[in-house]
């Protein structure tokens, strides 16, 4: 990522039922989901070959993360990257679903 390069966006697309982190135009990384009665449940995160270990995908579940709690939404973290990035932040434990 350039200095000049507009800063990473997460948002959520519910007509492809995935969160999108964007940088402009750019999709760099998603996180598809399944949303029911409050829960997320997120089978898959994916951040583009060339773009990987910049630190993208964690970028995307921090907005995941924001706009879960922001929703009052809990989530179900079956893909194993989403799994490992919730058990090691103890701040985000409270969005686990019972």
């Amino acid at each position: 990522m350039e200095m000049s390069d507009p800063p990473p966006n997460v948002t959520d697309n519910p007509t492809e039922s995935r969160y999108e982190l964007r940088i402009g135009d750019e999709l760099v990384s998603l996180a598809d989901y399944r949303r029911s009665d409050g829960v997320v449940t997120v089978p898959h995160v994916e951040t583009k070959p060339a773009l990987q270990g910049q630190g993208f995908a964690e970028m995307l579940m921090d907005g995941i993360v924001d706009d879960l709690r922001a929703r009052s939404l809990t989530i179900r973290p079956t893909c194993p990257y989403a799994a490992a990035y919730m058990r090691d932040r103890p701040d985000t434990h409270d969005l686990y679903a019972a």
